[in-house]
């Protein structure tokens, strides 16, 4: 599938609070790339289920809400956001109701498959740099250019707390592991950093280091 993209990909997985939206997010300006979220779309998709008084834990109706929503997408200061019926969801991606209840959601195969095919679609028209936990080991498993982010439970915790979030790690943790649609996993072939005591800078600057190994060319 790699021969048939025009574009680049740079796929940053990890669990919650690792670090890899702040990497991702810095590696793709840097390297003058698209930074596409992932798990900001599955927030959506979840805030949308709940705000229609959906059971997270009723997957044929979230099913068939999925096969009625439109999605589009928009490009804002070099970062694809996904639109759901022409609106921007991002100021409620991190109320509490979301972060207890993504987790869930995202284990609906229907909603896999529609985040899924937004993703290869973007890949099509863009260089992306995209952070989840599924891109390395399944969305995009053909490219070379795998990161695994990782860091102690402890320090995920605490990187969480001063993001004003409340959701559980250890939870998080469980439910995105042990899931049968896409777990949380390490790509055979990714480059795992650990970053409990790096600055963001430091883990990019690691990355762009083993970029430059894996053949990747890095304008200057």
């Amino acid at each position: 599938m790699e021969s048939a993209q025009r574009h680049r990909v740079i796929a940053i997985d990890g669990p919650a609070a690792s670090g890899k939206s702040s990497v991702a997010r810095e590696l793709a300006q840097r390297l003058h790339f698209v930074y596409v979220n992932s798990g900001a779309m599955y927030r959506a998709v979840t805030w949308s289920v709940l705000q229609r008084g959906i059971n997270p834990t009723d997957k044929s109706r979230i099913a068939q809400l999925i096969a009625t929503l439109k999605f589009g997408c928009e490009l804002k200061d070099g970062e694809l956001r996904l639109l759901i019926d022409d609106v921007d969801l991002t100021p409620q991606l991190h109320e509490d109701r979301v972060n207890g209840e993504v987790s869930r959601v995202s284990t609906v195969p229907e909603v896999r498959q529609v985040i899924f095919n937004r993703l290869r679609d973007y890949a099509n028209k863009y260089d992306l740099v995209v952070e989840g936990r599924d891109i390395g080991s399944v969305v995009f498993s053909e490219t070379p250019f795998k990161f695994y982010i990782d860091a102690s439970p402890e320090v995920r915790a605490q990187r969480r707390a001063a993001q004003g979030h409340r959701d559980q790690i250890a939870r998080r943790d469980r439910a995105d592991s042990s899931r049968s649609a896409s777990p949380l996993i390490v790509a055979e072939d990714a480059d795992v950093i650990e970053t409990s005591h790096l600055t963001v800078d430091q883990v990019v600057d690691e990355i762009m280091k083993r970029l430059r190994k894996k053949n990747f060319r890095v304008a200057g």
